[in-house]
């Protein structure tokens, strides 16, 4: 018998996602939602997010975006996601997390579970007493050019 769903996501595994996203909490996003306001009519909104998710008709809406200010005087664009959304990036987050995260370098601490800033700054330090040398990259910024 053929599947309903073309991709197997649990109800369970989109309520865990939003378990995570309202203990983060956050900012309203650009449809003017809060998480209070999601939750207001919460079985309907994951069940929503679910249905389009393991259909495969999911798509994004679009993203609040807020100018954060650099040190250099220039902005740096951050996109804000609707709570809908944050729920299904959980989702997704939460089902490749486990099968990719054995395939990253151990130096790897970018948005990484267990690792931080301050755990590559540790690192860092731990290696400057044994070597003579440091090499640190902005790969975004590596390839920037000069002007």
């Amino acid at each position: 018998m053929v599947e309903a769903k073309p991709f197997a996501i649990s109800k369970w595994l989109v309520w865990r996602a939003w378990l995570l996203v309202k203990a983060n909490q956050g900012a309203a996003r650009v449809d003017g939602e809060s998480i209070a306001k999601f939750e207001r009519r919460l079985k309907p909104n994951l069940y929503k997010i679910w249905n389009r998710m393991s259909s495969g008709t999911y798509f994004p809406p679009p993203v609040r975006t807020v100018k954060i200010p650099k040190g250099d005087g220039r902005e740096r664009t951050l996109g804000i996601p609707t709570v809908g959304d944050r729920v299904a990036q959980m989702v997704v987050k939460l089902t490749l997390e486990p099968l990719v995260e054995s395939s990253f370098h151990q130096d790897s601490y970018g948005y990484r579970p267990g690792k931080s800033a301050l755990d590559a700054v540790g690192q860092a330090r731990t290696r400057c007493w044994r070597n003579d040398w440091v090499v640190d990259l902005d790969l975004k910024g590596f390839f920037d050019l000069a002007s």
